[in-house]
């Protein structure tokens, strides 16, 4: 697709990058989970002042002072190594993890479920801790075999503070679901680590008050490393479409606590993953209200397709935003990014002239100097991206009552 090669080649690296990330300590909760690394240094660091402290002739007076700084320090690191052992700091990157117990369909039947609220059916996926972000949350990778696609890859899951936090135990949480560029397979590189900065960019919006704590949700697009699906599903091809707009949605809904309503879904996507974004919230109005879409190409174009002018169609942003308005609705909201460094704007701004009526709205967002990258698209999110789409989406609701602090 339009410059996929481009973002391909820089999506490996940012995936290089967040690896090394990762592995380098970046981005891992402060306390015992860094001090393996950094922390054998500082201990050795500290037992050498005392060695100094040692050689001086000092007063009786300043020897009881440091003695008791020392019996304070311990008593310190002691309660901060039992707390980061309750919170599961100790966890190693690659250890099974979860993000919550799944109690299953009878949830509702122990207690007063809110309306809109659907929480989370099972059966409970087995996740692998992937990476941990400076806040103590972390990113989790699973196997999904889709039931309604036949279609098996893995997805990546990232849940902010909120989720945990008492107050919120009976809150729904929007989702996005976000998509990759270039090939997208075997990796989503907006989960294989917190490189680019889009769960921060969350952490910070919803920090500020200007945009919403989402679940994020990283699905892998196409099916092998040498084609593009087109994020549809082709006559004959895996069923990348019903993969990502049933099977990923259907786990979330297994897995976490959800809206019942599209008013709680959104997709965004970059390139090739910002086809697939805007099209499936074309296609499915019914279950997905908005969607980010960055660097976008607009009509489908995979050579599986092999002319098949009808299904291509049926998967065409065009074509889809011409039946929905001729519907009448029900109202999309769909957020283009540009970097001022790219191409496709005159592409975006077409759309915009086209189908900006009715129950399809739009919005430009310009990224001053930025490019066809992950990171640029993540800077326009941070710039309003992230904020516009949090006023046409439901919020969590927190209990009545102070708060009691995340997990």
């Amino acid at each position: 697709m339009q410059q996929q090669d481009q973002l391909e080649q820089r999506s490996h690296h940012a995936d290089t990058d967040a690896e090394a990330d990762t592995k380098a300590g970046v981005g891992t909760p402060p306390g015992p989970e860094r001090t393996r690394g950094q922390g054998q240094d500082q201990d050795q660091d500290q037992d050498q002042d005392q060695d100094q402290d040692r050689g001086k002739s000092a007063a009786p007076r300043g020897r009881f002072r440091r003695r008791r700084t020392y019996v304070i320090a311990g008593a310190v690191a002691l309660a901060l190594t039992a707390g980061a052992y309750k919170f599961g700091f100790f966890s190693e990157i690659g250890d099974p993890t979860s993000f919550g117990k799944v109690k299953g369909k009878d949830t509702a039947a122990n207690g007063d479920l809110r309306p809109g609220v659907r929480m989370p059916t099972g059966p409970q996926a087995e996740f692998i801790r992937t990476s941990r972000l400076a806040d103590g949350t972390q990113i989790a990778r699973t196997t999904l075999k889709g039931a309604k696609s036949g279609f098996t890859g893995d997805v990546w899951v990232w849940v902010p503070r909120e989720y945990y936090d008492k107050r919120y135990e009976n809150s729904a949480f929007p989702v996005l679901i976000s998509l990759p560029g270039g090939r997208g397979y075997p990796k989503n590189y907006w989960g294989t680590g917190p490189g680019l900065g889009l769960q921060q960019a969350v952490i910070d919006g919803a920090k500020s008050g200007k945009s919403l704590p989402f679940i994020l949700v990283m699905p892998v697009i196409n099916a092998d490393t040498k084609h593009h699906f087109d994020g549809s599903d082709i006559p004959g091809q895996p069923k990348m479409g019903t993969w990502m707009a049933d099977d990923v949605p259907d786990f979330v809904k297994a897995n976490f606590r959800t809206f019942t309503s599209r008013d709680g879904w959104a997709f965004m996507g970059s390139s090739s993953g910002g086809f697939g974004a805007l099209k499936h919230v074309l296609k499915h109005p019914d279950r997905f209200k908005a969607v980010i879409a960055s660097g976008v190409d607009i009509v489908p174009d995979s050579p599986l397709w092999n002319g098949n002018t009808q299904a291509m169609d049926e998967n065409n942003p065009e074509k889809l935003a011409e039946k929905l308005i001729a519907a009448g609705g029900p109202d999309v909201y769909v957020n283009f990014q540009i970097g001022t460094a790219e191409s496709g704007r005159d592409k975006a701004e077409k759309f915009m002239r086209d189908y900006t009526r009715g129950p399809v709205h739009t919005r430009l967002q310009v990224i001053q100097d930025g490019e066809h990258n992950g990171k640029s698209y993540v800077r326009g999110m941070r710039e309003g991206s992230l904020e516009w789409i949090s006023k046409v989406l439901l919020p969590p609701t927190p209990d009545p009552g102070p708060a009691t602090g995340a997990r």
